[in-house]
């Protein structure tokens, strides 16, 4: 079995670095792939080539996968559809003009930030939809999209790590259960994860400094010479119709995650497959676009076909991204990547440092693998025993373990939600993740000092 050791970073410190450098996302994790192939084959080419063959033909059978895959792509259709139909341009009429209510830069970036609160059920969703919804108000305003895709960013995955009822609660309750099998935890697994969350201080810091960026206008760092791009201004003719054309579809879809979750839990929410739920959810959702916009003459079935196909088209390049992601995570996976960094730091902590470093450590895991699902699935089996054995507050360790994935997965090039907010946006990857780093930075420097706060207090 391979030993992990500093040879596990190099591939994951090459993809970000190439990836800042030549902001080329597909490069990058490329590169990251073949050098630590060539590190797990002892730098034979022939091997090599054959584990990449392998790797990628393994990947594109796990059916989470394709179904990721497969969102990605209905979702690029949806999309497009639902803006061809009108209901968006009808939804940025009736908040402008009928209404009034965007009147400014903050009221445009205030609307994406209350629709990525509300829409907590998916991550990969919640950032299509108060994309979409941002970018014609954006164009309206020249906001620089870097703004919209921060806004995107940083409601997702904090807003879905704190209200649990999708993925990230099935996972997290599975890890848990594991270590109450194991007789490290007395609560049941329930019990234990609302504890664990009430300690999720980097989610809950980031939707709070994200509300103040947009209230007050606080532009620092590169976010000051972020503008807007003339390429994505928005068309004079725009298509206005009624903006249930939008709604109805965002509103199915919402319900329908839940529904499948439901479904495939068998009765358990927190139990259900979130791959299959937003693949469904997807599929179902295209098929009421069709029979909605066909039926209401809104488009003919020849337009309604060239739109879903033009739109699946322009989010291949998403898909590319996502399988190189996945490809990335599975080497640093083999490498042991987490493992060897979690070791580093096992010893010599003291207990009232303890809930600070497992933060810091999720963090760099999560930031190099670009996964705060794998961050998770490394780092709980690894902290609640430390915890246990330190006798430091096992609730806090937990929610240390959930916002350091989440802070490390917020700053991370090649993470696909960082990727998917860039791309609901209209935004290029590289763009978002330098304007969006500094405040992501002043959430994780706060949320370290509450960890060593809370544990000092005991």
């Amino acid at each position: 079995m391979l030993e992990p050791t500093y040879l596990s970073l190099f591939p994951s410190l090459l993809a970000i670095f190439l990836a800042l450098y030549s902001k080329n996302v597909i490069l990058s994790l490329f590169s990251g792939v073949v050098l630590g192939t060539l590190f797990l084959n002892d730098f034979s080419v022939v091997d090599s080539l054959m584990s990449i063959v392998l790797l990628f033909s393994g990947l594109m059978q796990e059916a989470w996968i394709l179904k990721t895959l497969a969102f990605v792509i209905l979702a690029g259709s949806i999309m497009a559809l639902i803006e061809k139909s009108g209901g968006v341009g009808g939804f940025v009429d009736f908040v402008l003009n009928k209404h009034s209510l965007v009147k400014s830069e903050r009221s445009a970036l205030m609307l994406s930030y209350i629709l990525g609160v509300v829409i907590f059920i998916e991550t990969s969703i919640t950032a299509l939809v108060s994309g979409s919804v941002g970018k014609p108000l954006c164009d309206k305003y020249k906001i620089p999209h870097e703004k919209l895709a921060f806004v995107c960013d940083s409601t997702s995955a904090p807003i879905g790590s704190l209200i649990v009822l999708n993925g990230y609660g099935a996972l997290l309750l599975g890890l848990i259960s594991t270590q109450i099998s194991l007789g490290y935890i007395e609560l049941n697994a329930t019990e234990m994860l609302i504890s664990a969350l009430k300690y999720n201080f980097y989610a809950m810091l980031a939707l709070v400094v994200t509300f103040l960026f947009i209230y007050f206008g606080l532009n620092i760092g590169p976010m000051k010479n972020a503008s807007y791009k003339t390429h994505s201004v928005m068309q004079e003719n725009i298509n206005i119709k009624s903006m249930y054309l939008m709604v109805l579809p965002i509103f199915l879809m919402i319900v329908l995650v839940f529904v499948f979750l439901y479904i495939t839990g068998e009765g358990n929410i927190l139990k259900g497959s979130g791959s299959s739920a937003i693949f469904y959810t997807m599929m179902s959702t295209t098929a009421f676009t069709l029979v909605y916009y066909v039926s209401t003459k809104v488009m003919s079935l020849k337009t309604w076909t060239k739109t879903a196909y033009n739109g699946a088209k322009s989010f291949i390049p998403v898909a590319f991204i996502l399988v190189f992601a996945f490809a990335m995570g599975n080497v640093t996976g083999e490498f042991k990547t987490g493992v060897y960094l979690s070791t580093l730091a096992s010893e010599n902590v003291s207990v009232y440092f303890l809930a600070g470093i497992i933060f810091l450590l999720s963090s760099v895991i999560s930031f190099s693998t670009g996964t705060s699902w794998g961050t998770f699935s490394i780092m709980v089996p690894i902290a609640v025993p430390m915890a246990v054995g330190m006798d430091a507050n096992i609730a806090l360790c937990i929610g240390a373990v959930i916002s350091g994935g989440i802070f490390g997965d917020h700053c991370s090039p090649i993470s696909d939600t960082t990727i998917i907010s860039s791309m609901a946006s209209d935004c290029e990857v590289i763009s978002h993740v330098k304007t969006q780093l500094p405040y992501a930075l002043i959430s994780g420097s706060l949320a370290f000092v509450m960890f060593i706060v809370f544990a000092l207090l005991g």
